[in-house]
């Protein structure tokens, strides 16, 4: 059975500290940043340990040293064990990556939760992660460390990457084209016997794009090149493709233009989509407004309509334009709507 990041979330909740954790999956499926981003909301310290680039166990243990005071050798612990009480969580990325020697010293830090004899403060998590696939060059895992663990196959949904995506502020245009697209979320095109390094779309590549292309506003040929180096040729054409096919309006042009024309466009984006042109059109408020004083009638009679419309369609991109009126995020946003049109603001509150 596969599990997706809610039901990692609930088994992360009603598993005991003392009873270790593998997931199994793919690379580059967010197995890592699932993890961090969900312990921090609990302000808990993650430390990732990626024991496939461990030469020997003395990268994991630290180095010995003579006791002056017992004349035996004790180890002098690595930078990141605790040196309080405090729990942490402890994941191992790259299991079966690992160096038999190295594993080897796992199988005390995952039995006893001590470490060169040292051990892990009360409450200290260990989960591991693993690949699975003829695509890598693993190491077997000794059954008895096998057996240590309680062991999920962790596959995420397209769903879980793209409310992440949303949060964590992913290219609406990436946001888009995945929910038109999922099938290119992952690539399942890994030719093992093939020496090309053609590369293949994966949630990890989708968060290098963004990055790149967040400071242009059009996709054009001159960044074929740089977005095909992340995500493949045949990734790259068909999103390119899809984007200037279906092009997003910008907030000054939903904003400052003609409403009736832009509404068009507007028809054809996702729910998620919507969501972050929501999030635009406070941004654009709050940064540019105060210095073009002859653009307010026009902003509030389009902002106006644009509510009417995103109302008439969709519930829940509606209750997230309200949210936004509602929170600490864009005073100055909120400030010009009730100071300029109040009329617009107690729509807005009336929809609740």
């Amino acid at each position: 059975m596969t599990i997706n990041a809610k039901q990692l979330y609930f088994i992360l909740d009603n598993t005991p500290s003392e009873q270790n954790i593998m997931l199994v999956g793919k690379h580059g499926i967010g197995k890592s940043r699932i993890l961090e981003d969900y312990y921090a909301q609990k302000n808990c310290r993650v430390v990732t340990l990626f024991l496939g680039q461990m030469s020997d166990p003395g990268d994991l243990i630290g180095l010995p040293e003579k006791n002056e005071k017992t004349g035996k050798t004790d180890f002098m612990l690595p930078y990141w064990f605790p040196t309080d009480d405090t729990p942490v969580v402890l994941f191992l990325d790259e299991l079966n990556r690992a160096r038999p020697e190295v594993l080897q010293t796992i199988m005390d830090l995952t039995l006893n939760r001590k470490l060169a004899g040292k051990s892990l403060p009360a409450g200290s998590r260990i989960i591991s992660a693993v690949n699975n696939g003829a695509e890598y060059q693993l190491t077997d895992l000794d059954p008895a460390l096998v057996s240590r663990f309680n062991i999920y196959e962790f596959v995420p949904s397209v769903q879980d990457w793209l409310n992440w995506a949303q949060e964590s502020g992913i290219d609406s245009r990436i946001i888009s084209f995945i929910s038109a697209n999922p099938e290119y979320l992952d690539s399942n095109d890994f030719d093992m016997d093939s020496a090309s390094l053609e590369r293949h779309p994966d949630r990890r590549s989708w968060e290098r794009t963004s990055k790149v292309i967040c400071n242009f506003s059009e996709l054009n040929d001159e960044l074929k090149p740089l977005v095909t180096g992340i995500i493949g040729n045949k990734a790259t054409a068909l999103f390119f493709r899809y984007i200037n096919e279906n092009s997003i309006p910008t907030a000054k042009e939903i904003l400052t233009g003609d409403f009736s024309k832009v509404s068009t466009g507007l028809k054809k984006l996702s729910v998620p989509v919507l969501t972050q042109v929501n999030e635009s059109l406070f941004k654009y408020i709050e940064n540019n407004l105060q210095n073009q004083p002859d653009q307010d009638s026009s902003v509030l009679n389009n902002l106006s309509s644009y509510f009417d419309f995103i109302s008439d369609g969709s519930k829940e991109v509606s209750s997230h334009f309200v949210s936004l009126c509602s929170s600490n995020s864009y005073p100055k946003t909120l400030a010009f709507i009730t100071e300029k049109d109040f009329e617009l603001y107690k729509k807005i509150i009336n929809s609740l």
